[in-house]
């Protein structure tokens, strides 16, 4: 699977079901809040959207906006759907940005979805575009960006976009994709697809198997962000050779200590029927970074877990969720029965003790109940410390026939 055919399968609807899952006896019933129509308002939505306080919704779109973008499509756009004053009316679209290009610098084709801070500023990723030097099929299309849209001082001005930091080349990230998050300190991190320097087997259209990075805000105003890449992942080789994985998805999530967890597409043992092939690019894995112990040190990379296909599941595509005990939790695309994809817990192991231990909670059949589950679960952002009991009630809820 390319990695444009990749992005462009995510959803918006998937990105919500697990926040506003009702109860197992309920009755499903939808509702389209808004068509997209493309050029100029938008088309194909990626990633999660986020609510403000007035109950308004932001998203980006990875096509649609302008056509002036070059690489994969279209530049993209941030939108907002704002309700209706009265029950029964339809909800209101707005265009807050337009990705112009690689002229202006400001990025294009979002790759991942919007997360939000106290203030309402929106903060996103680009895939391409910036003002990087990394090139796709011979044409110079930038390495990527990581963006944050202000709100407009007065009700009638326009949101104003600032890019925090342009990715430079392949050795530090190219195609950042997935949502971003926040730690306490304000420090933002999220993943890019490619690049990072390390690893020749990924993928022969953008070089490397992606990293892992922190974006430092400035200690003065006007100075710029800072990038730090914490992690390279390096793929595997040979016949029967293991790694640390490749092609990270983004959407990760932070425990109480600093410790980062995720998932890779690709990447972790190259034994296993996964997409890609047999023995080709691998099956996917878990991942944990920890934090250097003193000033100036190297952060610590751990892979949990691999896959295998089947019957434990292969190529997670949406990061994890932590529940209060360390558990994790997530989907994988393929695996399970006739590789239509899982949901899967990883049980954090007594301290001391062997490995992490994966369970499945529930494989997709591919008939009523849907098949290949992809993009990241807002709980992961609403839940992060609930109880066991509690995420596992959320999933089943989730999946549970009306």
């Amino acid at each position: 699977m390319t990695c444009q055919s990749k992005l462009f399968r995510w959803s918006i609807f998937y990105a919500l079901i697990l926040a506003v899952a009702p109860p197992v006896s309920a009755q499903w019933n939808e509702q389209v809040l808004y068509s997209f129509q493309g050029l100029p308002d938008g088309a194909t939505p990626v990633g999660g959207m986020v609510f403000d306080k007035q109950g308004n919704l932001y998203g980006a779109t990875s096509e649609g906006g302008s056509s002036a973008c070059a690489g994969a499509g279209q530049c993209g756009t941030v939108f907002q759907l704002a309700p209706p004053a009265k029950q029964g009316d339809p909800w209101t679209e707005t265009a807050l940005y337009v990705f112009k290009g690689r002229t202006y610098g400001d990025g294009g084709t979002p790759a991942g979805g919007l997360i939000i801070d106290a203030s309402g500023n929106l903060y996103g990723t680009t895939a391409y575009n910036g003002t990087g030097t990394c090139t796709l099929l011979g044409s110079v299309v930038g390495c990527g960006t990581v963006y944050e849209l202000s709100p407009p001082a007065q009700p009638s001005g326009a949101s104003t976009e600032t890019v925090l930091y342009s990715f430079k080349d392949l050795t530090e990230g190219y195609f950042p994709q997935g949502d971003l998050v926040f730690d306490s300190a304000g420090n933002l991190y999220g993943a890019t697809q490619f690049g990072g320097g390390k690893g020749t087997n990924c993928n022969s259209l953008y070089g490397y198997c992606g990293t892992v990075f922190e974006l430092s805000p400035p200690n003065s105003e006007g100075d710029s962000w800072t990038e730090n890449v914490l992690h390279s992942f390096a793929g595997a080789t040979g016949a029967s050779a293991t790694g640390d994985g490749a092609a990270p998805n983004g959407g990760l999530v932070l425990d109480s200590e600093g410790n980062i967890y995720g998932t890779t597409y690709y990447g972790g043992s190259v034994i296993g029927l996964c997409d890609g092939g047999v023995g080709g690019t691998g099956c996917g894995t878990v991942f944990e970074l920890t934090p250097p112990i003193g000033m100036g040190g190297e952060w610590g990379g751990t892979t949990l877990y691999r896959f295998r296909s089947n019957p434990d599941g292969g190529n997670p595509d949406g990061g994890v969720v932590l529940d209060e005990m360390g558990n994790l939790y997530g989907t994988t695309v393929g695996g399970g029965d006739n590789g239509n994809g899982t949901i899967f817990e990883l049980e954090h192991p007594p301290e001391g003790s062997k490995p992490w231990t994966e369970k499945l909670l529930y494989r997709f059949t591919g008939e009523n109940d849907g098949a290949q589950p992809r993009a990241e679960s807002r709980l992961g952002q609403k839940a992060k410390y609930m109880g066991r009991q509690a995420v596992r009630a959320r999933f089943a809820q989730a999946i549970s026939l009306p």
